[in-house]
């Protein structure tokens, strides 16, 4: 259950653990669609409805915790596939999985868009007394007919913003990750504005901005969609994508310069920074980390796991 993240990684964690394959979100920019075909599945419709469900994670992973080689590293929950997606309303691996990190007393965070994490809001105020802990909420827009065709297994928006504000009332941290930013489809001015002021409104400790990224499998799947839904964009998708998964520099850094100000505007803690060369470096946002991990300035590499 204890996974290591590769050697080298820009990431703030060591560790990862994941307790389903596969994702009923079926976002169609998911970046770990690709990882499905490792289990002879495809990226698409397999990746969106055969998920797969550790059912003995709590216990595989309290196993593990209890060796003495472990020396209780931050351990990061949705960096691949979400741990609060739909599957775990029925299987109810996460409060176990919370409770072993707990008494290992085993730093760790959450990120995902399941509003089941509604349910153990109470465990993760209860832990959080013992255990440093982050969490981050993944929202990437307001517009309710454009979410379900992106994200069709996702809670609305607003739900999202709910469980932010009830993270918050709760005592605990909350971060939230604006991602992905959809050019031509969620960068104007006006709707970065109003979901800013959203995530302010509903209290979020920080929040980072992040453009798409389209890796293998993600990139199919995405343009299929874009083809079929706005196939007057796919020629300026092409140009802005044409190097590799990340968005041309160019893009990158108009996007920091158009979030800046809005930022400022509504006082929210910066999760968007700009490397020496003027271009867009990207930071966690306050409160998706640890606290003893989560200093207002950790820099990182462009994040890819949305």
């Amino acid at each position: 259950m204890l996974s290591k993240v590769a050697g080298g990684s820009s990431m703030p964690f060591g560790w990862t653990v994941n307790p389903y394959r596969g994702c009923s979100h079926a976002c169609t920019y998911c970046f770990a669609r690709d990882s499905h075909t490792y289990l002879d599945l495809d990226s698409g419709r397999d990746f969106d409805t055969q998920v797969i469900v550790k059912i003995n994670a709590p216990e595989v992973l309290a196993a593990q915790l209890r060796s003495p080689k472990w020396t209780r590293e931050h351990v990061a929950m949705g960096t691949n596939t979400d741990p609060y997606q739909r599957a775990e309303g029925r299987y109810q691996l996460m409060p176990g999985i919370i409770r072993a990190l707990a008494d290992a007393r085993t730093p760790f965070s959450i990120l995902t868009k399941g509003t089941v994490m509604s349910r153990d809001i109470p465990l993760l105020a209860e832990v959080g007394q013992r255990v440093p802990i982050g969490i981050g909420v993944s929202i990437a827009l307001l517009d309710r007919e454009l979410q379900a065709s992106l994200e069709p297994g996702t809670a609305s928006p607003q739900a999202r913003l709910e469980l932010v504000r009830r993270v918050r009332e709760a005592g605990l941290p909350c971060g939230v990750f604006v991602a992905p930013v959809l050019p031509w489809l969620t960068d104007s001015v006006a709707r970065l504005d109003d979901l800013l002021a959203s995530v302010r409104e509903a209290g979020a400790t920080g929040v980072t901005v992040l453009p798409l990224h389209l890796r293998k499998g993600a990139r199919e799947w995405f343009f299929a969609w874009l083809a079929r839904e706005r196939p007057d964009l796919v020629a300026g998708y092409h140009r802005v994508y044409g190097r590799g998964s990340y968005a041309d520099p160019r893009y990158r850094r108009w996007l920091g310069e158009r979030v800046a100000p809005l930022l400022r505007r509504h006082g929210l803690q910066q999760g968007m920074g700009r490397s020496s060369a003027g271009d867009v470096a990207d930071l966690w946002p306050e409160g998706a980390l640890p606290e003893a991990l989560n200093p207002a300035n950790l820099r990182q590499e462009q994040l890819t796991l949305l």
